[in-house]
């Protein structure tokens, strides 16, 4: 197999890819330094140097709230970047593979969003991320686009690590419980992207698997169901918390107001992805106990 190009090595996803797709192929991962997302010539530069035959791009302008008043550089990584990235992909015949979000669609729908289900972002940051879905797409690049949610990892800053800490210092917290989704992994992710990878290196078709798919763990909750459950698995270990579960208090959206609106239903069907490659994907209560554990025996 040609080499994977990895953008964002020092992200949550991009430091689990690097585990993930290293028994693949010669791994190049990136960092800003090495590839500035917001520059179209360190790009080029970048991929021109390294001719990769796979690009896997889960580099993002997160800053969700921020994006809000700082739209430029938002839409530079996450609107143009991708569509450069593909339009490379397109010239010299590589795939790409992009991750997307649950903010592209308003949070309205009562059940589990498609991948056809109509879009309607809320905040510059969902709006970037759409725009660049729709970059990659007109490129005409195979690509695979994955949309996930609600991302954790034992690397890197998230609502897990920011969760544990504020309960071993805190005697009261308050959680959104009217935002709903499913708590995905970013070693879920970047395994299940191993298997995409496997699966359009052996199709014999190609472009067959090229499209839009929902990626994230199964079931779902609300950020403060996700929260008891940090809490209550921690406790259980006789981690030395703060908080007692009693303690840990439901509160509503609107007590909890932010720059960028949420999606109060960010739940993703993901059948359509696990048919077409042909996966199995755990309940979102595996991964956070696994990376709980990967916490406390390192120490954390």
């Amino acid at each position: 197999m040609s080499s994977i190009l990895i953008t964002g090595a020092n992200g949550q996803v991009g430091f689990e890819l690097q585990r993930s797709l290293g028994a693949l192929a010669n791994v190049v991962a990136l960092t800003r330094a090495d590839m500035d997302l917001a520059s179209e010539a360190s790009i080029l530069a970048a991929l021109d140097e390294h001719k990769p035959g796979f690009i896997v791009n889960p580099a993002a302008f997160t800053a969700v709230d921020r994006a809000e008043s700082d739209k430029e550089p938002a839409m530079a990584v996450n609107a143009t970047a991708p569509g450069l990235l593909a339009r490379w992909a397109a010239d010299h015949g590589a795939v790409l593979v992009h991750y997307s979000t649950d903010y592209v669609f308003d949070g309205a729908k009562a059940d589990p969003y498609r991948e056809d289900d109509a879009v309607n972002p809320q905040s510059v940051y969902g709006e970037s991320k759409w725009l660049g879905e729709e970059a990659v797409r007109a490129s005409g690049a195979q690509h695979v686009i994955l949309r996930t949610s609600w991302i954790y990892g034992h690397h890197g800053s998230n609502f897990l690590k920011t969760v544990l800490r504020l309960a071993g210092e805190r005697s009261a917290l308050n959680i959104v419980a009217d935002q709903i989704g499913a708590p995905t992994s970013a070693a879920l992710i970047a395994d299940v992207t191993r298997t995409a990878i496997e699966r359009i290196t052996a199709s014999r078709v190609p472009g067959d698997l090229s499209g839009t798919f929902h990626l994230t763990a199964q079931g779902s909750t609300s950020w403060y169901g996700y929260a008891a459950h940090i809490v209550r698995e921690a406790l259980a270990a006789n981690v030395k918390l703060a908080l007692s579960l009693e303690a840990l208090k439901p509160i509503s959206t609107a007590d909890y107001p932010a720059p960028a609106k949420r999606p109060a239903n960010s739940r993703l069907n993901c059948r359509k992805l696990m048919d077409r490659f042909d996966v199995t994907l755990p309940a979102w209560q595996d991964g956070v106990d696994d990376v709980l554990a990967r916490l406390r025996a390192a120490g954390n």
